[in-house]
């Protein structure tokens, strides 16, 4: 029989919709997430975000623990066949029911996951640090891009609703012209058997947890990308923590507007706050990156008044958020507002920002 005009575009819209990753579903299903690695992030504070999501779901989970794994899938109702190893993994493919791998591993293990993720055919969300090089990010990339996936970095900042606020109101020149930011995110890590604190784990210290959220909050608060940086780092290696990565990094960033931006990360305190300061006031967070608790002030000179009902972000929970953008982005076809790109431009100003501490100069970008 021959086939209309009207069935070859029905036909072809079809093929689209099942290559777009949603295949075998309706368009307003919520898609489902495979957790990978139920860790104290992935376990205590991603899992339970689910709830929160309105197009979002659970439908699978990944651990080197199997006792583990079985627990939290009877406990969120899912079948045997969505409970995966390591070893397992590449066979999520053959899943139906996911959608999208969210890889909440530590740092070193990121590339591998997204990488395999991308080749089993899901869209790929991935905690921050992206990865522990520029030269993993770029094959983080170009694998989705080679699958035709979506890929995500977890920058959750950019869904909570004071930092949203804080953005708006820096770009709408509430400060003035921005002329100086300061960000510092540290806690006192205390277990030197920590992960976080492996080199061949995380890739490093202070800067590549706490940091990130430094080096994020210069970009977006500024709304510019940097051309230089000079930095400096103050461990002290006779404690145990610190034999494999660093404590304490401090670091400058100049601005193509003239802008300059003061960050730090330390694992031996604790600090919370970002201040952008602008030629006719400022604005104040802090706590400023917590899971909850934030709080913001503006002011001419100071903490004059403080902004307790900021808008609501675009979902309950700032996680939830970025989990519903997600997928909203595979539904749209849109880029991610944090997308791969963005987080191997941190990677690129991480690597210089090492570069500067170990050869005591400033680093051009």
């Amino acid at each position: 029989m021959e086939m209309g005009r009207r069935d070859l575009l029905l036909a072809a819209a079809s093929s689209a919709f099942l290559s777009s990753g949603i295949a075998r579903a309706a368009p307003d299903r919520p898609l489902g997430y495979a957790i990978v690695g139920l860790g104290m992030y992935g376990l205590d504070v991603i899992t339970p975000q689910f709830a929160n999501c309105a197009h979002s779901r659970l439908a699978a989970v990944v651990s080197g623990d199997a006792a583990k794994a079985r627990r939290v899938a009877a406990e969120h109702g899912l079948p045997e066949r969505s409970i995966y190893s390591y070893e397992t993994f590449d066979k999520i493919r053959d899943n139906p029911d996911v959608d999208i791998v969210y890889v909440c591993l530590p740092n070193s293990m990121h590339a591998e996951y997204v990488i395999r993720a991308a080749r089993a055919g899901k869209h790929v969300m991935c905690e921050k640090p992206m990865a522990v090089s520029v030269q993993e990010c770029e094959a983080m990339i170009a694998a989705c891009k080679a699958a035709s996936r979506k890929l995500m970095i977890g920058y959750r900042c950019h869904f909570e609703p004071f930092n949203l606020e804080a953005m708006r109101l820096a770009r709408a020149g509430a400060a003035g012209k921005i002329r100086y930011v300061r960000s510092e995110h540290g806690f006192v890590q205390g277990d030197p058997s920590k992960w976080r604190l492996k080199r061949a784990l995380a890739g490093g210290g202070s800067l590549m947890d706490m940091g990130v959220y430094s080096l994020q909050a210069a970009r977006y608060m500024t709304g510019e990308e940097p051309i230089a940086v000079q930095a400096l780092e103050s461990t002290d290696r006779s404690d145990p923590r610190f034999h494999e990565v660093e404590d304490q990094i401090d670091w400058q960033l100049l601005f193509p507007s003239g802008a300059v931006a003061a960050c730090k990360s330390m694992y031996s305190a604790n600090q919370n706050r970002i201040i952008c300061v602008g030629d006719k006031g400022r604005i104040e967070l802090e706590p400023a990156t917590r899971y909850d608790g934030n709080r913001m002030w503006t002011g001419r000179d100071g903490r004059e008044q403080e902004v307790t009902s900021p808008p609501p972000g675009p979902a309950k929970t700032q996680f939830a958020g970025q989990l519903d953008h997600m997928v909203e982005c595979i539904r749209t076809g849109h880029e991610p507002i944090v997308s791969g790109e963005e987080g191997l431009r941190d990677m690129r100003i991480v690597e210089a920002i090492y570069r500067s501490a170990r050869e005591g100069r400033m680093i051009r970008l």
